[in-house]
């Protein structure tokens, strides 16, 4: 049987690593973490330049989609009429989520009466509407939009088509 049991005292531990020199660029601490107080000016900045960000993040899509329906040609097919309805609807959803979407940009503290972010929030919801525009030229484009007299008058026929042949 073995004699008494010996215990391991962390207090007083020496480890044969403490010869070995620190790594470049470590700097020991000691004792507790230092914590910088947030400046909350600096704070509402951020997040007001946050907000900016998210007001214009619609438009960053808009040159694929763009790409996308010019692609897909001008016949009626089922891509070229699946992006249309995606342009559509998917900026009126997004502006029906407008507060909730800017709920954490908002400053902390509001010495103003109106809204603080009322210019983000316009320029998201104009910025909602491009894709919209683009969508409805797609659908000028495809002749799904009733343009010429021909279209909703019934006496009236359609005009000669642009093309040209050689006979």
């Amino acid at each position: 049987m073995p004699g008494t049991p010996t215990f391991l005292e962390y207090a007083t531990l020496s480890s044969k690593w403490n010869s070995v020199a620190s790594p470049p660029g470590f700097t020991a601490v000691s004792g507790g973490t230092v914590k910088r107080a947030v400046d909350p000016v600096k704070y509402d900045e951020l997040k007001s330049k946050r907000a900016w960000d998210l007001a214009i993040s619609p438009a960053k899509t808009l040159p694929m989609n763009a790409f996308m329906l010019y692609m897909s040609g001008s016949g009626v097919q089922i891509f070229s009429i699946t992006s249309i309805v995606m342009l559509l609807f998917s900026p009126f959803k997004a502006i029906s989520g407008l507060e909730k979407a800017f709920a954490p940009f908002l400053p902390t503290a509001t010495a103003s009466s109106g809204d603080p972010l009322f210019l983000q929030k316009t320029v998201y919801m104009l910025v909602n509407l491009l894709p919209v525009a683009l969508a409805l030229w797609k659908c000028q484009q495809m002749g799904l939009i009733p343009t010429g007299t021909g279209d909703w008058l019934a006496f009236e026929t359609r005009g000669t088509a642009p093309e040209l042949s050689l006979r």
